[in-house]
């Protein structure tokens, strides 16, 4: 399992999100591209934040209730997002995501740069493609 690594099984063109976004803009991002959560980035694609739809949620309730909309993607973003490099491997990923929360991890390179995202999906494929192929292996090697 260390071997099969995050590149592998991550997502090379996540939706993102700039800290002056309008909510609105970005409930329509998440909505056309049914994704649950995406990084905030810079315009040096480094990620500063962390938008979900759930932060969505709120804002626009509030601006429901409260008859306007003038929030912005960096009045709810979560700061300082957990982070992951594209050669680490799924399984440390899979046990991190049993501690922490996180459905979607940013991947970044060396520069701190976004360069994709990995969600849980993807983490329960590769770790199902994993056990599918020892199987294999294991099987055949009975016969």
């Amino acid at each position: 399992m260390e071997s099969i690594k995050i590149a592998d099984y991550m997502n090379r063109h996540p939706v993102t999100f700039t800290e002056h976004m309008p909510i609105a803009e970005a409930v329509e991002l998440f909505l056309h591209n049914k994704q649950i959560g995406g990084p905030v980035i810079d315009e040096n694609r480094k990620v500063i934040g962390f938008l979900s739809e759930q932060d969505c949620l709120i804002k626009m309730l509030e601006a429901t209730y409260l008859n306007e909309n003038h929030y912005a993607v960096g009045d709810v973003m979560h700061g300082d997002p957990l982070t992951v490099k594209k050669e680490s491997s799924v399984l440390d990923l899979a046990q991190q995501m049993t501690h922490h929360k996180p459905k979607i991890y940013p991947i970044v390179d060396e520069a701190d740069k976004l360069i994709g995202v990995i969600n849980r999906s993807a983490v329960l494929k590769a770790l199902d493609d994993h056990l599918k192929a020892m199987y294999e292996r294991g099987h055949t090697r009975l016969v």
